[in-house]
């Protein structure tokens, strides 16, 4: 048992957790990861002060609210990523460490770097923003890495996903990783790379969604509206590799395929307005079909049954739906990222098909992830999560040292709306 663990165990819950997430975009994934666990946080670690440090820190303070009673928002750690004078990993992740052990280096955020350097705990939430797409997210790591240096706490980091790795940046994110006491990924393909470079004790799991998947969880809701339509689409304009027009036009061809009725479909927005851009180019095509924005969704469910059929290119409506028991199809808009992604679900017992040349793929009907399967994959990340903070219910003794947390009447019947949702989802 790490000394972390040991400590969570004896009743020492953290006293200042830092965690570090892609929050506020907003994007469907990310916010649900984040929710996921402040929620965690709130049974398991209440008296904590929470920090998490995202890159839209207003608006993830909106989404979030409520959801633990010590939850606050800053953007340190982006901040300096975005200061660095190159987009080269190296040159990042040397000024993110130079900013942390010297605030002088990056004034505007000396305050708030002097808070990250006083974290007990620095945890890097699950994700794919560490990939070869976005080169200044390394300095994420590396600040860190950097922070656990002055404060002498420890640095976790659960369900990251780090294919495709830029070229020559896994010796940096293996030397970077072997300092975290924690590294879970999400895949077998990120695992590879850290296994490959050395870091012996990187294990891989499931994406940090399944935390709130298992019975008597207090995640985000499922809509359980009766009227849901029984086809769902959810297709992204963002972080293609083929064009737009082919995506459009694939996926008019399979709902003809398939005979779905345009007032039988709905369309899901993982990220507002973006995923609205393809559906604008064929919604005239599909006149009656009920459009779910992004704030419907996070306010009331994502709209998801037993019996439907979904046609998705993002990886957490995949992954929410199939642990629904919905069949769906997966449509990978990049060979190397979001393949990756889907086909990590599959490999974990997920029974959507894979459109993966592009193709009119068959009607499915094989439903989605097996019931055992939903029980393991939360199972592991619970356990994952009292390794690192404890068990649920072990108090800290914080609260008494520290005060009150100051009450919120709007945000506790938000949060009991929340729960009720989702108890009956």
């Amino acid at each position: 048992m790490s000394e972390l663990s040991t400590a969570a165990a004896a009743g020492e819950s953290p006293r200042r957790i830092y965690l570090v997430a892609t929050a506020g975009f907003p994007n469907y994934g990310d916010e649900l990861i984040t929710a996921h666990w402040l929620r965690q946080l709130a049974e398991r670690a209440p008296d904590a002060d929470v920090w998490v440090d995202c890159p839209s820190p207003g608006l993830a303070a909106v989404l979030m609210d409520g959801l633990h009673p010590r939850a606050r928002f800053v953007d340190t750690l982006f901040r300096l990523c975005w200061e660095a004078p190159s987009e080269s990993p190296w040159e990042v992740a040397a000024f993110a460490q130079q900013a942390v052990d010297d605030p002088g280096r990056a004034p505007r955020w000396a305050e708030g770097v002097e808070l990250l350097r006083g974290a007990d705990v620095v945890h890097l939430l699950g994700g794919g923003y560490l990939h070869g797409e976005w080169p200044r997210h390394v300095g994420l790591v590396a600040g860190a890495v950097a922070a656990i240096r002055h404060s002498g706490g420890r640095a976790v980091a659960t369900g990251l996903g780090l294919a495709p790795v830029a070229e020559g940046v896994a010796p940096l994110l293996c030397g970077l990783a072997d300092r975290f006491e924690v590294v879970d990924l999400r895949d077998e393909a990120s695992g590879a790379v850290l296994r490959a470079g050395g870091v012996g004790h990187a294990s891989v799991s499931c994406d940090d969604a399944w935390l709130g998947l298992g019975p008597g969880t207090s995640g985000v809701p499922s809509n359980s509206s009766p009227d849901l339509p029984e086809f769902m689409l959810c297709a992204q304009s963002d972080m293609l590799t083929v064009d737009r027009s082919r995506l459009a036009g694939l996926i008019l061809e399979t709902l003809r395929a398939w005979r779905v009725a345009p007032e039988n479909l709905g369309v899901v927005e993982g990220i507002p307005g973006v995923d609205r851009e393809i559906y604008a180019l064929i919604e005239h095509h599909i006149p009656g079909a009920r459009f779910f924005p992004f704030a419907h969704i996070w306010r009331d469910g994502l709209p998801v049954a037993p019996g439907q059929t979904w046609l998705s290119t993002r990886f957490h409506p995949h992954l929410m739906a199939a642990a629904a028991g919905a069949s769906g199809v997966a449509i990978p808009v990049s060979p190397d990222y979001y393949l990756t992604k889907h086909e990590s679900l599959i490999a974990q017992g997920s029974r959507w098909g894979v459109a993966k040349e592009l193709t009119v793929p068959d009607l499915p009907t094989a439903g989605g992830f097996p019931a055992e399967v939903v029980r393991r994959q939360h199972t592991a990340k619970a356990e994952l999560a009292d390794a690192v903070y404890g068990p649920v219910g072990h108090g800290s003794g914080v609260a008494a040292r520290r005060g009150p947390a100051p009450a919120n009447d709007a945000a506790t019947a938000r949060n009991r709306l929340w729960d009720r949702r989702r108890r009956n989802g």
